[in-house]
């Protein structure tokens, strides 16, 4: 039997602590003792991995500009500097693992780039629907995956030999006690975004779900603490 340890993950780093996805967020939630952060990646104009999960900065920026549109330069001024470049946050995570949401295949090139540049590979992994998750298992064969799944019904066979993942990453609400024994059973791990409340995070971990992603990072990390490790078969 294993020993099950839950992987608390920071959604976006610490965002009722500062700004969703920057570098004070995501020291925040390592603070706060995250396990991992959660990030997305973007590219701008000119082909720089930047940290947004936005495709423009109308919601937190006040700029209806698309981040595709800008260069990097002229995106640190519309937002004082405070959107990092991936290098950037992979060098204030480095303590902690790293997961980097993909929401747009046409970054994961330069995303597998400068991962490597940073001597991160092997503390960071990839969640994101299967598109770009293809195109992260091609050019890497190693890299560690948590499929990203928002159905009820399971993801087929065909694309689960595909991609190889380690993790299948729910949207919370989805997730019951039959489809965790079901992914442990073929040896999947199984992730669940984003619970924020105490009630929520006990019941998942009630069902065996071995990693949670929230933006109160601080209130699941207590919750663990206080909670015995369980063993699995």
């Amino acid at each position: 039997m294993a020993v099950t340890v839950v992987t608390a993950v920071a959604h976006r780093g610490a965002p009722y602590a500062a700004r969703e996805n920057t570098l004070p967020a995501f020291r925040a939630a390592i603070a706060a003792g995250a396990d991992a952060v959660e990030l997305d990646v973007r590219l701008t104009r000119d082909g720089l991995p930047v940290v947004l999960h936005d495709r423009t900065l109308e919601r937190l920026w006040a700029h209806e500009a698309s981040v595709s549109a800008l260069s990097a330069s002229r995106l640190r001024e519309l937002t004082d500097g405070e959107v990092p470049s991936l290098a950037e946050a992979l060098a204030v995570t480095s303590g902690v693992r790293t997961l980097v949401d993909l929401p747009e295949r046409a970054a994961v090139h330069a995303v597998l780039r400068d991962v490597r540049a940073a001597g991160a590979a092997d503390r960071v992994y990839y969640c994101g629907g299967p598109p770009a998750l293809r195109d992260v298992r091609a050019a890497a064969p190693e890299a560690e995956i948590a499929l990203s799944w928002h159905r009820a019904a399971p993801p087929r066979p065909s694309l689960l030999a595909d991609l190889r993942p380690r993790w299948l990453n729910y949207r919370f609400g989805l997730l019951t006690p039959e489809l965790v024994r079901d992914a442990h059973s073929r040896g999947y791990l199984v992730s669940a975004w984003t619970p924020d409340t105490g009630r929520t995070m006990r019941r998942l971990l009630a069902m065996g779900a071995d990693s949670l992603t929230t933006n109160r990072i601080g209130t699941l990390r207590r919750l663990l603490d206080r909670q015995p490790r369980k063993r699995r078969d």
